[in-house]
């Protein structure tokens, strides 16, 4: 009987059947030697980068310092030469100054005589004011009364009295009418139901007074 193939094995089971098999050792190795070389490199590979010096970090080069030029000096402003002093005048005699114009005194007007007529109608002094029953602001006043409103020459205001109006006509219990007075100023006796009664008194003046009827 011939020997064996190194490759290949014999194995016999339980039935006796002889079986021959080539041996699996090739691929074992491959995965050793794979192993082994991917070791090898490795450590080529760490000797490198331990052997190589590490990089030195760059540093910027200073820019070079530019010294300012000085501003040019300002050219000398030329002098200018002084002023000659003027001569003093000699003395004068002084002549007398003019005497100041005297101011003409206002004359004036003085009141026209005779009856008044056109403006002279409203002159000061011509409508004295008339006397009456003060109307109080917040007083209702019936119809047939009015408030009368009247100044003095310098302006000055004065409170209103009660007045007839004009259109009004009163009549008597009988229906007769009743005679008011000429310059329709209302006297106590016949003011409205519920005012209070309260005479105005007037400062003595150029325009004169014309009493309460």
């Amino acid at each position: 009987m011939g020997s064996q193939h190194p490759e290949y094995e014999r194995h016999v089971d339980n039935d006796g059947v002889t079986r021959i098999q080539r041996k699996r050792t090739g691929s074992g190795m491959w995965i050793v030697g794979l192993g082994l070389g991917f070791t090898i490199v490795c450590l080529l590979l760490s000797a490198w980068l331990v052997a190589s010096p590490a990089p030195v970090p760059t540093t910027p080069e200073p820019e070079p310092v530019r010294l300012a030029q000085g501003a040019p000096a300002p050219s000398p402003t030329p002098s200018r030469p002084a002023p000659k002093a003027a001569p003093r005048p000699q003395n004068v005699p002084a002549q007398p100054s003019e005497p100041a114009p005297q101011e003409e005194p206002v004359v004036q007007d003085a009141a026209p005589s005779g009856p008044a007529e056109g403006i002279n109608l409203y002159r000061p002094g011509t409508s004295p004011l008339k006397q009456g029953i003060i109307v109080p602001e917040n007083f209702e006043l019936p119809p047939g009364f009015v408030r009368h409103y009247q100044s003095t020459d310098n302006g000055e205001g004065i409170k209103p009295i009660l007045m007839f109006h004009p259109d009004y006509k009163p009549v008597d219990s009988k229906g007769a009418p009743v005679e008011l007075p000429s310059n329709r100023v209302v006297p106590p006796e016949l003011a409205p139901r519920g005012m209070p009664i309260e005479i105005l008194e007037l400062p003595e003046g150029p325009e004169g007074v014309e009493p309460i009827p």
